[in-house]
């Protein structure tokens, strides 16, 4: 049934993206990742860069896993991922041009004030994980191949489990986002892996609490991946990389995503991680 409903909202996203290339005259179209929709940020950034240029995008959000198969579709411009393994077969498979850095957050481990499994101040990930699975308490995954999902199971390998049981909990709907699956976990006082971005626009609202974080192992790289127009003639290239180099640009897009979130919440909720943005922090503080 799980399997079923991934499916079914997969198809949803790519019949949305073929209905905008179809209807559309004038805009790049993007296949992004939920999280950072959910956050907001890529709203901001979309409508800073029209502003700026006129160019219009718009966005169809999937997880990472969705969004890349809507790319090898054909059916976008661009695509706004986090999963470094699933980027790389994409684009070794000549769907997409290149993967281009933009910015990065981290996960966390969260869990119940409680803590049943004893592992708030782990200085690591994968002891954490087994230690849950040690004391069979209760873990929600979000199982649909996101990012996230890509990550949390990078960390079970790392511990060295395949995680299966009646404690450990896909969620159905996973596939929706982080911000569900998170409601979804804190109604069960349950552990999950989670990326930093969406516990903190919802820990006013929820009682889970960060209890493993900043350790090796839970950087959160999101990337940008233009649709290869070789593959794909009828890809926007041109202004799909007009978008990409006003993102990656540390005085337009990198600002932008550098102070998101900061008046709202009182900390960013990512980082900027452009090459640009990196060279400049280079030339502007020198290692000594």
């Amino acid at each position: 049934m799980r399997n079923a409903f991934v499916v079914v909202l997969v198809l949803s996203a790519l019949a949305l993206a073929v209905e905008a290339r179809a209807d559309r005259s004038d805009f790049v179209l993007m296949a992004s990742t939920i999280g950072p929709i959910d956050a907001g940020v890529v709203g901001a950034l979309e409508e800073a860069f029209q502003k700026e240029t006129g160019i219009t995008v718009r966005h169809v959000g999937a997880g990472t896993g969705a969004a890349l198969d809507i790319g090898k579709q054909g059916s976008v411009d661009l695509v706004l991922v986090h999963a470094k393994s699933l980027e790389e077969k994409f684009v070794a498979e000549g769907f997409g041009t290149e993967r281009i850095d933009l910015m990065y957050n981290d996960f966390v481990i969260l869990g119940p004030p409680s803590d049943p499994a004893g592992i708030k101040g782990m200085k690591h990930a994968p002891p954490a994980l087994r230690r849950i699975a040690d004391k069979g308490a209760l873990f929600i995954s979000r199982g649909d191949m996101s990012g996230t999902h890509v990550a949390e199971t990078g960390l079970w390998n790392k511990a060295g489990l395949k995680p299966s049981g009646s404690w450990y909990h896909i969620y159905e709907k996973g596939s929706q986002g982080n911000v569900p699956t998170l409601r979804y976990a804190d109604e069960l006082a349950a552990y999950t892996v989670m990326d930093r971005a969406t516990f903190i626009t919802l820990k006013d609202e929820i009682k889970l609490v960060v209890l493993v974080e900043k350790c090796p192992g839970l950087l959160n790289y999101i990337s940008l991946i233009p649709i290869s127009p070789r593959k794909f003639p009828r890809a926007d290239y041109h202004d799909a990389m007009v978008f990409v180099k006003w993102l990656t640009s540390p005085e337009k897009g990198q600002r932008i995503i550098r102070d998101f979130g900061k008046d709202k919440y009182g900390e960013p909720l990512f980082f900027p991680n452009s090459k640009e943005w990196r060279a400049m922090q280079h030339r502007e503080n020198p290692p000594k």
